[in-house]
């Protein structure tokens, strides 16, 4: 494992509990102890945590004194939580689509995130994405140009939204965009929560040669506030084993192109 996938890791898992020591880390990790203090006196110098004895809190401790925001929001955190296993799934099926020297464009979702952490593997990319926490990852991959879109960001979120660098991103010529959605049915298509949000995932689409569908099964067959990708701009749909064989049947006759990726066995 990269020192930046480490990195990731420790701030994630210091984030959801509160705190850690040096001993957790090092059995979650499966290195020594002196790596891990390691880690943790490069994160305290990134301004990332707070090192204590025997281990680390996050900057936004109730036990600091001055104020700060946590590195990763909660938010995102249990977003990232949920179906784990699934995004873990379509993720690692994803990337045989992704080559060397190709321009990539990932969204903000949990599961685009828990794709960009798997990037590491290949020797030069450019990655265009409007997710802070995917760019935070990115940035410490020395093969990946990251070009992070600009615009809004709100309190507790965990990406840019708003059409503010609609210009730069028209000057995108990308060859695939994986998306996720909150919800997708063959009439509707592609949808999510935020009106905002949407209309950047609208522009991302129409500056990507293919646009491939990063969904779980739980987003299947039900439908949000704003859509911004029709069926028919689907390039590909990648969810996962526990899709229902009546709703793929129903979306291989309606000729959207479905891959059910499995789940990592042991």
């Amino acid at each position: 494992m990269l020192a930046a996938e480490r990195h990731n890791t420790i701030l994630m898992y210091i984030s959801e509990h509160g705190k850690a020591t040096t001993n957790e880390l090092s059995s979650l990790l499966n290195v020594s102890a002196t790596t891990i203090r390691n880690d943790l006196n490069f994160l305290e110098k990134q301004g990332q945590l707070l090192k204590a004895y025997g281990g680390a809190f996050p900057i936004s401790h109730p036990d600091i004194e001055h104020p700060a925001v946590p590195v990763i929001s909660q938010g995102f955190l249990k977003r990232a939580s949920q179906n784990k296993a699934e995004k873990e799934a379509i993720s690692e099926a994803a990337l045989k689509y992704i080559h060397d020297d190709q321009c990539i464009i990932l969204d903000a979702s949990t599961t685009s995130y828990t794709l960009a952490k798997k990037l590491n593997r290949f020797n030069r990319l450019t990655v265009v994405t409007n997710g802070l926490y995917t760019m935070l990852t990115l940035k410490e991959f020395p093969n990946i140009t990251v070009i992070l879109i600009g615009g809004i960001v709100t309190p507790q979120s965990g990406f840019v939204e708003g059409t503010l660098s609609s210009d730069l991103i028209n000057k995108i010529n990308a060859d695939i965009a994986f998306f996720s959605a909150t919800s997708f049915t063959p009439e509707d298509g592609l949808t999510v929560f935020n009106m905002y949000e949407a209309a950047m995932k609208n522009l991302f689409l129409k500056r990507s040669k293919h646009c491939i569908a990063l969904l779980d099964h739980s987003k299947l067959g039900s439908i949000s506030v704003a859509s911004f990708g029709t069926s028919d701009s689907l390039s590909l749909l990648i969810t996962d084993e526990k899709i229902d064989k009546e709703t793929l049947n129903e979306y291989k006759e309606k000729k959207i192109k479905v891959e059910v990726a499995p789940y990592f066995r042991k």
